[in-house]
């Protein structure tokens, strides 16, 4: 199978660029990098990986530093940044650098798993999908390392933004996606939203665009090292967020 894998790769000279934007994430830098580095190698599906580092004052720059010497220049890429300057203009800055026609992005804190990097491509080949989203919400999918009280959030979050939006895709706060290039500097072109919206916003964009949108589903890990960036003022933000896209698309 990855040797029936490689040789199409090899065949269709496709690239694919890893956007990991990071703060605090020294603890698991190093092995969603290595797993990255894994599934890809073992795919045969050329890649690249760029690092987008906010001034994390935890040391996660000085961690990308030696996984750059360990696994070379070519395949890692570090593009940091003075300070937390979101999530949106960090995709932005990454995208400038980005040498694949096709762009990940995922997060650095384990809770997306690269094994579902293959299956991600498959689906995208399979319907030439504009983009490819990670659902927790359909087939296999699912959550695990949460408590009841932060499940109930999620899914009420996601049941509301289904009523209001009507999206066309079942997880629209996930953040573990396959988009085209192209594709990607049209979507954050249009985007207006920060923080946990502006993923969502990235979903609703794309409805109004006519992209294509595939799902593969994933299982969502907890992060095991550092702390869950979800409080009470992003919940409050998601909220506004959410009305005010109600209200403009």
């Amino acid at each position: 199978m990855a040797s029936r894998t490689s040789t199409r790769s090899r065949r269709d000279g496709e690239k694919y660029s890893v956007l990991l934007p990071t703060y605090n994430e020294r603890e698991n830098l190093p092995l969603i990098v290595w797993l990255l580095v894994k599934y890809f190698g073992e795919s045969g599906y050329d890649y690249e990986i760029i690092i987008i580092d906010d001034g994390s004052p935890d040391g996660t720059l000085e961690i990308a530093e030696q996984l750059q010497k360990i696994y070379g220049k070519d395949k890692i890429l570090l593009r940091p940044r003075a300070k937390k300057l979101g999530l949106g203009t960090a995709y932005i800055h990454g995208m400038k650098h980005a040498t694949g026609s096709f762009i990940f992005i995922m997060d650095a804190d384990l809770s997306h798993h690269p094994k579902f990097i293959p299956e991600f491509i498959e689906k995208q080949k399979e319907g030439n999908y504009d983009l490819v989203s990670g659902t927790r919400y359909q087939g296999d999918g699912g959550v695990y390392g949460w408590d009841l009280r932060r499940k109930l959030i999620s899914r009420g979050a996601n049941f509301v933004t289904q009523v209001l939006l009507r999206p066309g895709a079942s997880d629209l706060t996930g953040s573990f996606r396959l988009y085209k290039r192209k594709v990607l500097e049209a979507l954050i072109e249009r985007c207006v939203s920060k923080g946990y919206v502006f993923q969502m916003e990235m979903i609703v964009r794309a409805r109004q665009l006519n992209y294509s949108i595939g799902e593969v589903p994933i299982s969502f890990v907890d992060r095991v090292y550092g702390e869950s960036k979800l409080g009470g003022n992003e919940i409050v933000s998601f909220l506004k967020g959410l009305l005010t896209l109600f209200a403009t698309t």
